[in-house]
């Protein structure tokens, strides 16, 4: 896999120094989709952002991204899918801990956040969600991952599989990360 591929998506607050996706940004140099507003996060102010990134990554001719996405970033995953017009500039995507946008407390939290999309994404998907994920559950994030066509592993109970998680810097993940590329179609 290089590096170059593969696109950070953090949540709301974004991801810090000891979650996962900062330690993959630093050891294998991913690239984090930076956003202009990490607490008061809009739709679609991140998913103009994500496109942006994904264009401006085609007009320097390089390949498909591979989107590594924790909590509201899986979300963004499915609503940017579900507008964009430049899937084929996604080559899969690995969904963790999706925060689930239409849970009360964190409707009224994240307000252009509703409804969370629920169609099936044009690329392969692997949706992890822990069982004991207070923004997430089981059965919601089942849903998300049959509506989007991505495999769902149950990954016991881990929180919302953030920092706090002490994962360090996920190898298990990665490795679900490298095997779903691995997976995916040629780009």
């Amino acid at each position: 896999m290089i590096s170059s591929d593969v696109l950070i998506l953090p949540g709301w607050q974004n991801s810090g120094p000891d979650h996962w996706q900062s330690l993959w940004e630093a050891r294998h140099g991913y690239t984090r989709v930076e956003q202009s507003d990490w607490m008061t996060p809009k739709r679609g102010d991140w998913m103009i952002r994500l496109e942006e990134t994904l264009l401006a990554r085609a007009d320097a001719g390089l390949p498909p991204a591979v989107l590594a996405a924790h909590s509201l970033g899986c979300i963004l995953t499915a609503a940017w899918a579900s507008h964009s017009r430049n899937t084929h500039l996604v080559k899969a995507a690995l969904l963790v801990a999706p925060g689930d946008a239409d849970q009360p407390g964190l409707a009224e939290q994240l307000p252009t956040w509703q409804p969370v999309p629920m169609q099936t994404l044009p690329f392969p998907a692997t949706l992890l969600n822990s069982t004991d994920d207070p923004y997430c559950t089981r059965a919601r994030a089942e849903a998300m991952a049959k509506a989007w066509g991505a495999r769902f592993v149950d990954y016991g109970q881990r929180g919302h599989i953030n920092g706090e998680s002490g994962l360090g810097d996920w190898e298990e993940g990665h490795e679900l990360l490298k095997s779903l590329v691995d997976s995916a179609k040629p780009s």
